[in-house]
């Protein structure tokens, strides 16, 4: 039906007798996100709702603006109120993935949009000007030299990475320099791979894909639990040492010599995720593991969070007795990352226009963080903020008897999307285990993530009334 042909609409309403502008503000939302209010249908006046509903003309105009505001509805001056034609209007079509929320809470995602395109292109066009014809060739296996020893100084300098040029494979994201490593490991006899029981579950998909076991470890407020290693017969153990992805803990430093020492003993290889150790904001940040032990950790870094995926390439310092086997793997798959973003990617870093980008989004997130802790405090008082003052996310315990399956709901029902610490499992939950909710405030953007924390705060509260 074309747009603005739909008008002078029934609406079921339900309203509670006390809180008249939420769960009037809650069903409109219901209606858009479910199709029931197509995009282009035109809402009643406030006055003529107002009637209908017997509240005040006030109540229903507050309401239209906070919808509009958040991308449900769109004002058109002399001409009333419609469903937008926005993400938070889109209808979902069977057998096609469903449009993104207009808020998205997921935890370890960026504000894409919020790339730094002036200083890219500005390096892109330099680094066009001054390559020479042989740049533009297949670029080597393991990645550009220039981009090798940008990097090899960077994490050197940052996270305290020992590492040479030649140590270094550069690849298109983690995931690519992941399934890398595992093929390698795989190709050397191993069978399984030791994961965090919290974590992401396309990292454990990879693993599968290259033909090893995942098998979990506990997570507590130290981080990994690795004094089990011992009895899994693992070759292998990919953990987040700096920031644990999502419970936000470190992992301890007794647990980190523990970790190397089981690596030294079996021969085995430790995988540091170091995802987003650049973001620590309450003191500096917890240096790489792979200082303690480069003979036995991979460690894998990427510019996906500092810059954006889009960029796609990533980085592995890799310990000299696996190099030659990833670097095999890689040149039987092909698909090397592409040469010329390498030698932007290299300029970007020698010039520090990396550096400040890192600063720049540490300073905007660490300001959402604190935001989030004190909401929290001003509205639902008994919700506690744990792990780290770091990263792009952290984890919201609830108040007891509040399940996470009814904030995701109520946060949903805002236009707002987040997940429990329950969908991060590995395997089924236990009874007693932490209850939370992982907050993710990486990827609104600058003008919609206040806005965006404030529903979901609202969402906890309405769970915990």
């Amino acid at each position: 039906m074309s747009e603005g042909r739909i008008t002078g609409l029934d609406l079921h309403l339900p309203l509670s007798g006390t809180r008249p502008a939420r769960s009037l503000e809650d069903a409109i939302r219901s209606l858009v996100s479910t199709g029931a209010l197509p995009v282009g249908a035109r809402l009643p006046a406030a006055r003529a709702l107002a009637a209908d509903l017997g509240i005040a003309r006030n109540t229903v105009a507050d309401v239209y603006a906070r919808l509009t505001a958040e991308g449900w509805l769109e004002a058109r001056v002399g001409a009333g109120t419609w469903v937008a034609a926005s993400p938070a209007a889109v209808v979902p079509v069977a057998g096609r993935p469903a449009a993104p929320p207009p808020f998205d809470l997921r935890g370890g995602l960026v504000d894409a949009s919020d790339f730094a395109y002036a200083s890219w292109s500005a390096h892109a066009r330099q680094a066009l000007a001054e390559l020479p014809g042989t740049a533009f060739s297949y670029p080597p296996a393991a990645g550009t030299a220039a981009l090798r020893q940008s990097l090899a100084v960077y994490v050197a300098r940052t996270r305290g990475v020992a590492v040479g040029t030649d140590d270094l494979v550069v690849g298109t994201g983690f995931g690519d320099l992941l399934s890398l490593v595992c093929r390698a490991l795989r190709e050397r006899g191993a069978r399984r791979i030791a994961v965090e029981e919290y974590g992401h579950d396309r990292h454990r998909r990879i693993i599968a894909a290259a033909g090893l076991e995942a098998v979990p470890i506990a997570v507590d407020g130290d981080g990994a639990v690795v004094d089990g290693l011992e009895d899994l017969d693992a070759a292998a153990a990919l953990l987040t040492p700096a920031h644990q992805f999502p419970t936000g803990v470190p992992l301890s430093a007794a647990r980190r010599r523990a970790v190397v020492e089981w690596a030294r003993r079996s021969g085995a290889f430790v995988l540091e995720d170091d995802y987003d150790g650049e973001f620590r904001y309450d003191r500096r940040s917890i240096g790489a593991l792979q200082a303690l032990a480069p003979d036995r950790v991979v460690y894998l870094g990427t510019a996906s969070k500092a810059l954006a995926p889009a960029v796609g390439l990533a980085w592995a310092v890799v310990p000299t007795a696996l190099w030659q086997d990833v670097l095999a793997q890689r040149e039987a798959g092909g698909a090397a990352a592409a040469g010329i973003h390498q030698h932007i990617l290299a300029r970007f870093i020698d010039s520090f226009a990396y550096d400040r980008a890192v600063r720049r989004r540490r300073a905007e997130f660490r300001a959402r963080r604190e935001l989030l802790e004190r909401l929290l405090a001003e509205r639902v008082p008994s919700a506690s903020l744990h792990g780290l003052a770091a990263g792009l996310q952290c984890l919201v315990r609830l108040p007891e008897g509040v399940a996470e399956a009814d904030v995701v709901d109520a946060a949903a029902r805002r236009g707002v999307a987040v997940l429990g610490l329950s969908e991060y499992r590995f395997g089924a939950a236990e009874d007693g285990e932490p209850v939370g909710i992982v907050v993710g405030y990486g990827a609104p953007t600058p003008a919609r993530a206040e806005r965006a924390l404030e529903l979901f705060v609202e969402a906890v509260a309405t769970a915990a009334e």
